[in-house]
């Protein structure tokens, strides 16, 4: 590869004050398989409790640049690190108060590439941060590779808080770091609020959006599986024949943020009318799934029935 055509990989760490940033980017600084020597350059954009120790950056090859408001944040300034320092890579502790849109307008050198976006939250104030300042909070995990939750103890409902991250952003990994120095990344089948037991799973109407999530993680579990479920009758581009899309609409992180959710469904002997309320009894198959672009289930009619619309017709992912 020429010069010209190497990217510098930029990472970007996320959160709110005290969320762990700045412990995150020191473990990567002391990690062997993350860095062997490449000059790095660090860029602070509030101070924390915890501070990146001189000894530790001297080892790394990095530099700590501190950026302490957002106007400092321009293509002029970065454009001027980026000639001082040389970099072979970025790491970005950003303040999500100044919001992850303000950070995207900034014009970047053109050999910078964005290589990961992480965000860090403190298990033990999430809840707080979603009840008041939701569509802040929700911004830098609806973007996020990779979603770590810390200050983890066994009161940390992971199941609920996974739910609600897989909700704004399907595809990202999460993680749970406990107090004693563990990890997991937090699926619990016994958390499951339906029977998985039973020889046909009885999925609850309030449960449809905790069953899709658990469908789309863990396809598997649901191979061969008979299920009952409500939802409504869909049709959507990239359809194989003879099939609908059994779904609902969902509330992801606000009220503004409506979407459709559901799964593949072959029908036994005819299409159920555009948007009918049905419930159906079916047999799932893990697949891959030309909606979804993904392997998840396939439902497979085996009966079917009109339905009454549920009392709320959105589905929540926060119960």
């Amino acid at each position: 590869m020429s010069q010209s055509e190497y990217k510098t990989p930029v990472y970007l760490i996320t959160g709110f004050l005290e969320s762990g940033k700045t412990s995150l980017i020191k473990s990567m600084l002391e990690d062997e398989n993350f860095s062997s020597g490449e000059r790095t350059l660090i860029l602070q954009c509030e101070e924390g409790i915890e501070e990146l120790d001189k000894t530790v950056l001297r080892k790394a090859n990095a530099v700590l640049e501190e950026i302490d408001e957002l106007s400092d944040l321009t293509e002029n300034h970065l454009n001027s690190l980026n000639s001082k320092y040389r970099p072979e890579r970025v790491i970005i502790e950003y303040n999500s108060v100044w919001t992850i849109d303000a950070l995207f307008k900034v014009k970047k050198p053109s050999d910078w590439e964005l290589a990961q976006m992480v965000t860090m939250i403190d298990s033990t104030t999430f809840d707080n941060y979603m009840t008041n300042m939701r569509v802040l909070m929700s911004e830098a995990p609806k973007l996020a590779d990779l979603v770590i939750f810390n200050r983890c103890d066994e009161n940390t409902e992971k199941s609920r808080m996974r739910r609600m991250i897989k909700a704004m952003n399907n595809s990202c990994n999460i993680m749970f770091e406990n107090n004693d120095g563990s990890a997991d990344d937090g699926v619990g089948e016994e958390d499951l609020p339906w029977d998985m037991k039973a020889d046909v799973i009885e999925i609850k109407d309030e449960d449809f959006g905790i069953w899709y999530i658990d469908c789309m993680e863990h396809p598997d579990r649901y191979n061969n599986r008979m299920v009952r479920v409500k939802g409504q009758a869909f049709t959507v581009d990239d359809l194989p024949k003879r099939s609908y899309l059994l779904g609902r609409y969902a509330m992801t992180c606000c009220a503004a943020d409506v979407g459709g959710i559901g799964f593949i469904c072959r029908y036994m002997k005819k299409r159920p009318k555009e948007a009918e309320w049905i419930t159906v009894t079916a047999r799932c198959e893990a697949a891959f799934s030309q909606v979804h672009g993904r392997d998840c289930i396939v439902l497979v009619e085996t009966e079917v029935e009109p339905a009454m619309k549920p009392d709320d017709e959105l589905v929540y992912f926060n119960r």
